[in-house]
């Protein structure tokens, strides 16, 4: 029996991404603190071992291990960036005319193969630069924003109503944000009861259920023509690397404005938007806060309201407002949230920045409908491989640029890198204001495939 029902992929497959996360990022620290103190009990310890006395020269070792911790993130990111981003801009555009299930399948097979080299790194403590081994890995295999656009693309094969396209990708958003938030908390209880070399079996288990579900489940959107050309044929490979161009090539002046504009914005705001929610868990382990892994789950639950509130904010705003509206309310929810978390000393107010946050999930999924709206059927794989190409780009530089200006505030404002990211968001609210301003007719994306027809037309 085959399904085309997408959402539990997404939710199992991000289950495991973002239980594996804090869970590599408090194995580093604790790693590293471990090794330096010359006590390797504070690995899996869920006692804080915070200082907040500034004249401790604990405190003092501490903040020292926050930029070494940050600093290695950083590289880690950056060594899978080029191998991610060119299978990420192959799988994708691979959709369009051989089928959806490899940009989805192929992302699990490298997180299976990534976590269990985590796994293997904790339990026989192992160099931490064999880390560096799992990420290659999974971004030779395709990488989170390659599953991500796989994903998006099989979403919009199914739907064809306009108003329903922004809801079924919101929907998937806020499945991935929900799935987020429960493997946020999960894995602080994991930690807590098996440490951390038991708690990396758990994604490594969902991810063959996973597998196990796309092949033998999962039914494909995408049907190969018989005269389709092998993607090992000369013809077939130079395929794949020209969707994206030919997507661009063969717009109309208007329809190439209209995505330039959109992939600006939804970059911009993806950098300030990912860039500071990357630096909650550091923040949240630094003093004055000073939590544990369990109170770093909790928040992480927490997170999940900005991902329901904004399903039902896309779900009720789009019967009445136009996309850009929505995501005004979006970048302004952002803006308001991120400044509450930078001035948070304690737990409470730090809880509490989730509720200014509830609609800040929304702009994402709208920027994405909008574009897949603006484009023909067949060019929604390419449209996604170039989103998720520069999704890739975009989060793994954030990553890299976040951490780094992390690690040089850290001793004198921890809370800086969340006042840049509200600042930065200023940017993608322009281009969007723009984009309105030069005209947004409801039916835009009629008015623009006709626009390519009439050119075609007069060639």
């Amino acid at each position: 029996m085959k399904f085309r029902r997408v959402e539990p992929v997404v939710a199992i497959y991000c289950f495991a991404t973002f239980f594996t996360f804090p869970l590599m990022q408090q194995y580093v620290y604790y790693r590293m603190l471990g090794e330096e103190s010359n006590v390797s009990s504070l690995i899996g310890d869920n006692v804080s071992q915070c200082k907040t006395n500034e004249s401790d020269p604990v405190f003092i070792h501490q903040k020292e291990v926050q930029k070494k911790a940050s600093s290695f993130s950083s590289t880690l990111d950056l060594s899978a960036l080029i191998p991610s981003l060119v299978m990420t801009l192959i799988l994708v555009s691979y959709g369009d005319h051989h089928g959806r299930k490899a940009s989805i399948f192929l992302p699990c097979i490298g997180g299976l193969l990534s976590v269990c080299i985590y796994c293997l790194t904790a339990f026989f403590y192992l160099p931490l630069e064999m880390l560096y081994l799992a990420v290659i890995l999974s971004g030779l295999l395709g990488s989170f924003a390659t599953f991500l656009g796989g994903c998006f693309s099989y979403i919009t094969d199914l739907t064809k109503d306009d108003r329903q396209k922004n809801i079924h990708i919101a929907l998937l958003d806020m499945v991935l944000g929900v799935s987020s938030g429960v493997a946020g908390i999960a894995s602080g209880y994991f930690i807590k009861q098996l440490g951390f070399q038991w708690s990396f079996l758990i994604p490594a288990l969902l991810y063959l259920i996973n597998i196990g579900y796309i092949v033998f489940f999962l039914e494909e959107t995408v049907q190969r023509s018989e005269f389709q050309q092998s993607v090992l044929s000369k013809k077939g490979f130079l395929e794949l690397f020209s969707g994206v161009f030919m997507l661009f090539r063969n717009s109309s002046c208007k329809k190439r404005l209209v995505l330039v504009l959109l992939l600006l914005a939804f970059m911009l705001y993806l950098f300030a938007n990912f860039g500071a929610v990357s630096l909650f868990t550091l923040y949240e382990l630094d003093a004055p806060l000073c939590w544990d892994s369990v109170l770093i789950g909790w928040g992480s639950a927490f997170s999940t309201l900005t991902f329901v509130g904004s399903f039902l904010g896309v779900y009720l705003f789009s019967r009445c407002l136009k996309d850009p509206y929505i995501v005004f309310i979006g970048m302004a929810s952002w803006v308001g949230g991120i400044i509450m978390a930078a001035f948070s000393t304690t737990t409470i107010s730090m809880m509490l920045v989730r509720i200014p946050l509830m609609f800040a999930a929304m702009p994402l999924p709208v920027l994405r409908s909008m574009m897949s709206k603006v484009v023909l059927e067949g060019e929604q794989g390419a449209l996604f491989a170039c989103i998720a190409c520069l999704e890739s780009l975009t989060g793994i530089l954030t990553l890299v640029v976040f951490n780094a200006i992390y690690a040089g505030t850290v001793l004198w404002f921890p809370g800086f890198s969340f006042l840049l990211s509200a600042g930065l968001c200023l940017l993608p609210f322009g281009i969007v204001w723009i984009y309105l301003c030069i005209g947004y007719p409801e039916r835009g994306h009629v008015l623009l495939i006709n626009d390519r027809t009439g050119n075609e037309e007069e060639i």
